[in-house]
């Protein structure tokens, strides 16, 4: 009976290559070519959105006579708010926007919508509101949504 080789821990591939990134003159990682390019236009980006922000900051204090000390504040505050809701009333806000795109409805149809589902639009202008979610809200907005009331408290109530 022949045997068969074993696998060696130690192996190479000479058709992979990997460049390095580096930031301010310091390699802080390895990738392949095809999204080397890429990695870097999205940070570099980034940063340009970043300064922008902070100009556009600067400008409106400047312009409500205010002093160039909150202006990190203001730009943290923009910065949060940027930021996609995880949890809570405004995560099932931003999924009713969405099941509201995916429908293609405008504001008054996706109002009947819900209506049909027993959410009134007193009720869906509160969610929007950031307003406190009843109980008794829940299988109307799992039913909108096309999720289980399990999966819709799982996200409503996740790390909030």
């Amino acid at each position: 009976m022949a045997k068969t080789p074993q696998p060696s821990s130690w192996a190479f591939n000479d058709h992979e290559s990997f460049l390095p990134l580096t930031h301010e003159g310091k390699v802080v990682g390895f990738c392949q070519p095809a999204y080397a390019r890429h990695i870097v236009k999205q940070l570099t980006e980034g940063e340009q959105l970043y300064k922008a922000l902070e100009l556009a900051c600067y400008d409106l204090t400047a312009r409500a006579g205010g002093s160039a000390m909150g202006i990190g504040e203001l730009v943290q505050q923009y910065m949060a708010k940027a930021v996609s809701p995880t949890s809570g009333t405004a995560l099932v806000a931003l999924l009713l926007k969405q099941r509201q795109e995916d429908l293609d409805l405008n504001d008054e149809e996706f109002a009947k919508f819900c209506d049909t589902f027993r959410l009134s639009r007193a009720e869906l202008q509160a969610i929007y509101r950031n307003e406190d979610i009843e109980n008794n809200q829940l299988n109307p907005l799992a039913r909108i949504l096309g999720l289980s009331v399990d999966e819709l408290i799982d996200a409503w109530k996740e790390r909030e």
